[in-house]
C-alpha cells in the first residue's frame, strides 16, 4: 500500500502528485492491471520469458 504523509505548508496537488508517483513506482497499477483476468500458469511462464528476453535484448544496447 503507499502511504504519503503531508508536508508543512504541502499544497494538496502536490500531495496527490506525491502519491500518484509513489503508486506509479510501487508498481500497483501494473499489478491490479495483471490480476484483471485469469492467466493459467502456462501463460505466465510464457510472459515471464518474453519479458526476460526484451530486458536481455535491453541490456545488449
Amino acid at each position: 500500500m503507499a502511504y504519503v504523509t503531508p508536508r508543512e505548508g504541502e499544497s494538496p496537488e502536490s500531495l496527490v502528485n506525491r502519491f500518484r508517483a509513489s503508486v506509479q513506482h510501487a508498481g500497483i497499477l501494473r499489478e491490479i492491471k495483471d490480476r484483471r483476468f485469469f492467466k493459467s500458469k502456462a501463460q505466465k511462464e510464457r510472459l515471464a520469458m518474453q519479458r526476460a528476453a526484451r530486458r536481455r535484448r535491453r541490456q545488449r544496447r
